[in-house]
């Protein structure tokens, strides 16, 4: 019998868990949990004999491959997949997958709840501004991008997006301009929401050159990687700008930094916030179980991140 474990140190629901255990047992295979495990130690003795392996955010690195001697398959239970050691997933013939598009709504609507609470000064009674009529850039147009167009397009906001690898007959036909440079995103928008992955080609991308471009009153939304923002840089045109906030689902290393220079002008969630509701917890979990079955059953590699 096939066993599945759910590793994740900030656990599941029980509404995902039920869901992700029926899946799983309907199969035929065996499901164990470990939940708020407090150390690698832990996810080691776990992992030894298990065949396929749910995560959230918890790390999936060499140690772990090493341990797990059955593994053929990790699903990361959200998009972005940074914690899993993709390298050694491969060597081991080990199948590393996401759940994109599960998080999606609920990363999109935390952004916006942010926007407010930002540009309404974090209610505290002083006059703030209004989204409606403003403009907003979308940068990197995948399934989160989307829902943020959706949303923005009901507060009455101008919706542009940069993304090379998505068409822009796409973006037309979801009533979004597409522009043809991320510079020009930058300097078109007053509000840019980041969505960017963390890789070589995006880590610190998001520098001083280019959100110098952003006119008046700029406000940059981070959901996606602190990686991608290059937080020193940031801090320098801050102090020049006095007009520019940051919003993000991801403390910067730099956090003492905005709190003793910028109160007011920033927000950082206390933890990562985006695919923390009831709905994405279920979704994504349930995803991860479904695709675990679907890759034994039929050998569906459909949502595979590694080669």
């Amino acid at each position: 019998m096939k066993k599945v474990l759910v590793a994740t140190e900030k656990p599941f629901t029980k509404v995902a868990v039920d869901g992700i255990r029926k899946i799983v047992e309907d199969a035929g295979y065996k499901l164990e949990l470990l939940e708020k495990y407090t150390s690698e130690g832990d996810l080691l003795n776990a992992v030894a004999d298990a065949d396929g392996m749910i995560v959230r955010s918890d790390i999936v690195n060499q140690n772990v491959v090493s341990a797990a001697k059955n593994l053929k398959i990790v699903v990361r239970a959200g998009a972005g997949y940074d914690n899993l050691d993709l390298k050694a997933c491969s060597n081991s013939n080990i199948v590393a997958m996401n759940t994109p598009g599960q998080n999606s709504n609920a990363v999109a609507e935390l952004a916006f709840g942010m926007m407010v609470y930002g540009i309404r000064k974090q209610f505290s009674g002083a006059d703030g501004t209004e989204l409606r009529g403003k403009c907003i850039g979308i940068h990197a147009y995948g399934n989160v991008g989307y829902y943020v167009a959706q949303i923005a397009h009901g507060f009455g906001m101008k919706v542009y997006a940069f993304d090379p690898f998505v068409s822009a007959e796409k973006m037309r036909a979801d009533n979004v301009e597409p522009l043809a440079t991320v510079e020009e995103l930058y300097k078109t928008c007053q509000f840019v929401s980041l969505h960017i992955p963390a890789t070589d080609a995006t880590k610190k991308s998001i520098n001083k050159k280019l959100l110098s471009l952003m006119p008046a009153g700029a406000v940059l939304v981070n959901t996606a990687r602190k990686e991608v923002v290059n937080e020193d840089e940031l801090v320098e045109l801050m102090e020049e700008r006095k007009d520019l906030m940051y919003l993000s689902d991801i403390k910067p290393a730099n956090e003492a930094v905005f709190v003793e220079k910028f109160a007011g002008r920033f927000f950082f969630t206390p933890k990562k916030m985006g695919a923390q509701t009831a709905e994405a917890n279920i979704n994504a979990g349930v995803a991860a179980a479904s695709q675990i079955v679907d890759f034994f059953t039929t050998g569906n590699e459909k949502f595979r991140v590694n080669k």
